[in-house]
């Protein structure tokens, strides 16, 4: 969602119930006045920034993502007039004005470099603004990575040798690049959220092992799929664990 990758936008709106559930609890603790202008991180097909618009009633929120398909599917769901919906990497944004708040949720594993992730969230945000965020974190869905590299180790899809579409980092380093980047106030911990995914085959196919099936051609897909769903077995258990994100911008010295 936060990177340049493209999504199955339709089917991701209708099987990440999971994500938007823990999206909830992450815009409770922005504590909105409802006039603020907030930035929405990746904002996928839009359901998640529609529940931060029903929190700010006299506020806005941009909304931006790298994916066309998401962007499509939140310019369709979202008012105009309180929402500005931008395509752009999260790690290139530049914004006209600084805004009160950021929000992101389910995004940030997708991008490499925090470094400059939080380094560009920092410029966005004005003086005193918040982050709050939530992604995966250290030791997320290990057994479903597992079932890829069993899968990849047993033969068949060299594309896939050595491949890591994500990064899940722990809260001690995030901690560190969010001090670097100006960031203040800052707590992060690891919370384990074991989930039974609704429609388990369609929701790894458009969730989780997307970036692996890119890598492939179109007809050999649905193999790699099937052998690790035939690993994972037909209700699986997905050991998500989440890193939550709180920080303050540092105000600027005068």
């Amino acid at each position: 969602m936060g990177g340049t990758r493209d999504w199955d936008a339709s089917t991701y709106d209708r099987v990440s119930a999971p994500q938007q559930r823990w999206a909830e609890g992450v815009i409770d603790r922005l504590r909105l006045r409802g006039d603020e202008t907030v930035l929405d991180a990746g904002c996928g097909t839009g359901r998640v920034t529609q529940l931060l618009l029903d929190r700010l009633p006299r506020g806005r929120v941009i909304a931006v993502d790298g994916s066309a398909a998401m962007v499509a599917e939140a310019r369709e769901l979202l008012d105009p007039v309180r929402t500005e919906v931008v395509q752009a990497d999260l790690t290139e944004l530049e914004l006209g004005a600084p805004v009160d708040a950021v929000f992101s949720n389910a995004v940030f594993h997708w991008i490499d470099d925090h470094a400059r992730l939080f380094s560009v969230l920092a410029a966005a945000l004005a003086d005193g603004g918040r982050i709050e965020a939530q992604c995966g974190g250290r030791g997320n869905v290990a057994r479903f990575y597992g079932a890829v590299a069993g899968v990849v180790s047993a033969g068949g899809f060299p594309e896939l040798d050595g491949f890591e579409p994500t990064h899940f980092p722990g809260p001690d380093e995030t901690a560190e690049l969010l001090s670097a980047a100006g960031f203040e106030a800052i707590d992060c911990r690891l919370t384990p959220r074991p989930t039974r995914p609704p429609e388990p085959r369609e929701f790894v196919r458009t969730v989780c092992i997307g970036p692996h099936l890119d890598r492939l051609p179109a007809g050999r897909r649905d193999a790699l799929l099937d052998a690790v769903m035939d690993r994972l077995g037909a209700d699986p258990e997905l050991d998500y664990v989440r890193l939550d994100i709180s920080a303050r911008k540092r105000a600027a010295r005068a």
